[in-house]
């Protein structure tokens, strides 16, 4: 994904970026902008109000795939060749309730449902449609915290960078499951159960990009905790944690979201409520996590956080001022300076291809 370079003048192709956002808070939908890879800056060209809250969004060359996160949850499929998201058939049911993540992979699309507290799969038409529901992997367990932790939440699913093993962040239990997808049935087969400190909410994962390494961003404990990867045997192994709030802020601090540098020095990480972005860095193995500054999100409940694939720049969702906000990497310091924002109301999720 991504501005590349095209063989004629260096002219660089087109890059665009899609927005979800909460219709039942006064989104727009998916939102479609064009992204200049230079700038960061962003342009917004259409929008489609065709799916109930699309949350979060996937996408895999003109197609963009988008969770409806309701409660009778679905997934939706769109055409985004054109300037406009058109929709491939009507939503299809996940059979569960509040989708708030999903994947492409190997011919399936895999969402996690946080309500439910499950994974589901969907496989994919070879014109980008979704078929019913082949598989179904229900979570199990809870958590210490109340009104929080009181069954399973998976909150992020995503397959691993060898793409052979499929992983959730379930909110709920404290934990990360992993599982193997089989592509000719779409069926999910258990593979085993990493547990993480109990409380502290785990809500999204970011990969190192050698793949070695995990790093799971805590929701209920504003914390990172680090974990050793093994891609052959599908083990996840944490090794400790670090705060990703400096101590002392004054808070509430929920973290949303955390992206990992192409380069594998440093991570960055949205935190609500305290309405900031985390900026970390990494030992040359990425076994440790430092956190060097703490820089204002240019916005309120920055719910998303994506990193252009030049790493150059960073974009965050900004839920409850309806924005979203760009900044400039400083590629030595790892510091990110605010450069300019879009209007876009109940903001949840932005992905750049």
């Amino acid at each position: 994904m991504g501005g590349t370079r095209s063989g004629q003048a260096g002219a660089q192709r087109r890059t665009r970026a899609f927005i979800g956002s909460f219709t039942s808070a006064g989104g727009r939908g998916v939102l479609v902008a064009e992204a200049d890879p230079e700038r960061g800056t962003l342009t917004v060209t259409g929008t489609s109000d065709a799916v109930a809250d699309p949350s979060f969004l996937a996408l895999d060359g003109d197609l963009l795939y988008a969770v409806s996160e309701t409660e009778r949850g679905a997934a939706a499929a769109f055409d985004v060749s054109g300037p406009e998201p058109r929709p491939l058939g009507a939503p299809v049911p996940v059979d569960a309730s509040g989708p708030t993540h999903l994947a492409v992979t190997a011919g399936h699309v895999l969402t996690a449902n946080y309500t439910s507290g499950s994974v589901t799969s969907l496989p994919r038409a070879a014109d980008g449609t979704l078929g019913p529901v082949t598989g179904l992997l229900r979570h199990e367990g809870s958590g210490p915290v109340a009104g929080r932790q009181e069954g399973p939440h998976a909150h992020q699913v995503l397959t691993d960078p060898g793409g052979r093993w499929v992983l959730a962040v379930d909110l709920g239990t404290d934990s990360v499951t992993v599982s193997a997808l089989d592509p000719a049935t779409g069926t999910l087969r258990p593979h085993g159960t990493t547990a993480l400190r109990p409380g502290t909410g785990p809500r999204h994962l970011a990969f190192h990009p050698e793949g070695t390494h995990a790093y799971v961003l805590n929701e209920l404990e504003p914390t990172l905790t680090v974990c050793r990867w093994d891609g052959e045997a599908g083990v996840l192994t944490p090794l400790g944690e670090t705060r990703v709030v400096p101590e002392g802020a004054p808070g509430p601090s929920h973290p949303s979201e955390v992206v990992a540098a192409p380069d594998g020095r440093f991570l960055w990480a949205a935190v609500r409520g305290d309405d900031t972005l985390a900026v970390l860095a990494l030992d040359a193995a990425g076994d440790t996590a430092r956190l060097v500054a703490s820089v204002p999100c240019g916005g309120h409940w920055p719910r998303d956080l994506t990193l252009a694939p030049s790493g150059r720049h960073l974009y965050a969702a900004n839920e409850r001022s309806g924005d979203v906000t760009w900044f400039t990497v400083d590629p030595e310091t790892g510091l990110p300076e605010r450069a300019g924002s879009v209007p876009a109301p109940a903001a949840s999720c932005v992905v750049l291809g």
